[in-house]
């Protein structure tokens, strides 16, 4: 079972939902910069589990050990270890799924691929696995913000049948962070809520979209065959649990439009080439090409819920299964702090990978 992402800006995460911890081992950061706890902390704080109503009552704090790869405050350029403890298990809670399978989730596929599985909140398939990526992305943004300024940031867009309405141009940390649901627009934000909490209310779940807005992003990122930048992208956000769809720029409303109401037109200005409009999303041909890199993901509804529903057991019996544990009705709120780590995995991979191959002559 491979849980490697990234060739020279590399990540292998470790550990299970109810296990000691979770963890990773970032290999390939580049020596000398300034790292601490104090840089990963507060991605990780944005993604913990018990932050209010609309997540999971789970109670984990999520305090990252630095285990290796940092002396007197600067990476060495050698494997930086991180550890997350589990403080808040409650494995009995998954007793009956170790014979039941929870329709929609991963209990089915693990068994019929490896035949064995992990049955208590779903070991590797659980989206507690993600704050590992979190801490390795936070690492990867410090970079990309120290050696280019990139700007990295997720929002939500839509629950359920809630849509937000957002200038691109306005969306800051700040007004994102400001909403329990990471929604910078007020109003929608408001109904967001109001969605989540129903569906709590009737022991079931609702999903929505989460935004990408990429600032600042080096052009020439990506090559123009299979690592194309967006191709990087899409597999990086189909990786992350709950994840059911991934559309850059115009996405699929670009394939109602003619080629002429499409197209970005190019134009130069203050030494740099720019384009009028952003439908390709900030790429054109797998590579950056210096606008706004924007996204849309899309997430399931979370696939555990309090309500009855049919099922099968290991041994081939039919039944129904009321799942106990503690989950989130919506994954979508907490979910753009993972997108943001790994799009910055993605640009931070490719970014020295760009500098491997052109910095020692320039271009």
């Amino acid at each position: 079972m491979s849980s490697i992402f990234g060739k020279l800006f590399s990540v292998s995460t470790f550990g299970e939902s109810h296990g000691a911890g979770i963890g990773a081992v970032v290999d390939g950061c580049p020596a000398g910069l300034p790292l601490s706890v104090e840089d990963i902390q507060p991605d990780l704080d944005r993604r913990r589990p018990g932050q209010n109503a609309l997540t999971t009552p789970r109670k984990e704090a999520d305090k990252v050990t630095i285990l290796s790869g940092v002396f007197e405050g600067r990476t060495t350029g050698t494997p930086i270890g991180l550890f997350i403890p589990n403080e808040d298990q409650r494995s009995h809670d998954y007793s009956d799924m170790q014979n039941w399978y929870r329709p929609s989730h991963a209990d089915l596929t693990y068994d019929l691929k490896y035949g064995f599985r992990d049955y208590r909140g779903g070991g590797r398939s659980s989206v507690r696995e993600s704050a590992a990526r979190v801490a390795a992305g936070a690492i990867a943004r410090k970079v990309l913000a120290q050696a280019c300024g990139t700007e990295v940031l997720a929002f939500v867009s839509s629950i359920h049948d809630v849509d937000a309405k957002v200038d691109l141009d306005s969306v800051t940390l700040a007004s994102i962070e400001a909403s329990l649901v990471r929604c910078p627009d007020g109003a929608a934000s408001a109904r967001m809520e109001a969605a989540i909490l129903a569906a709590k209310q009737d022991q079931d779940s609702v999903g929505g979209v989460v935004t990408l807005l990429i600032r600042k992003t080096p052009v020439g990122l990506g090559e123009p065959v299979f690592d194309r930048i967006n191709s990087n992208l899409a597999r990086a956000m189909l990786s992350i649990p709950a994840c059911k769809g991934f559309e850059i720029g115009s996405g699929f409303a670009g394939s109602r439009l003619r080629g002429s109401e499409h197209n970005d037109t190019i134009y130069f200005a203050d030494g740099s080439y720019h384009t009028r409009s952003n439908r390709a999303g900030g790429t054109l041909g797998g590579i950056s090409n210096g606008e706004d890199i924007v996204c849309r993901i899309a997430f399931k509804p979370t696939a555990t819920i309090s309500q009855s529903q049919e099922t099968a057991s290991r041994d081939g019996q039919n039944g129904t299964l009321a799942a106990k544990g503690r989950h989130d009705p919506c994954v979508v709120p907490r979910a753009t702090v993972i997108v943001e780590a790994m799009a910055s995995l993605v640009l931070v991979d490719l970014f020295l990978e760009q500098r491997a191959r052109f910095g020692l002559f320039g271009k």
